[in-house]
């Protein structure tokens, strides 16, 4: 089982869309800061996540929650936080996004 996660900072405006096959080491690994692009914004907390069945699905999914739509959708549909609304998503190519 793959999943497209998306982790919030509790500290800052900044949410991060990952994919990986185990959450649980994820999660820590983000929080123990052995991710470049989401250390600065440490602590995470694990905000909403979806399974598919494979690692190229799971890449897609990710792709699209950072495409314009895709992250409407993600706002709107899937976190449906009005706190969230103004946050900044960040990928792993350190591309920001509005």
């Amino acid at each position: 089982m793959w999943y497209v996660y998306v982790i919030k900072s509790k500290k800052y405006s900044f949410l991060y869309i990952g994919s990986t096959n185990d959450l649980n080491r994820r999660l820590i690994e983000h929080n123990d800061g052995k991710s470049k692009s989401t250390a600065p914004y440490r602590p995470y907390e694990l905000k909403s996540y979806i399974a598919v069945q494979t690692e190229n699905q799971a890449r897609k999914l990710e792709k699209y929650f950072k495409s314009g739509s895709g992250k409407v959708i993600l706002k709107k549909r899937i976190l449906d936080d009005e706190d969230i609304a103004e946050y900044e998503v960040q990928s792993d190519a350190a591309i920001n996004f509005r």
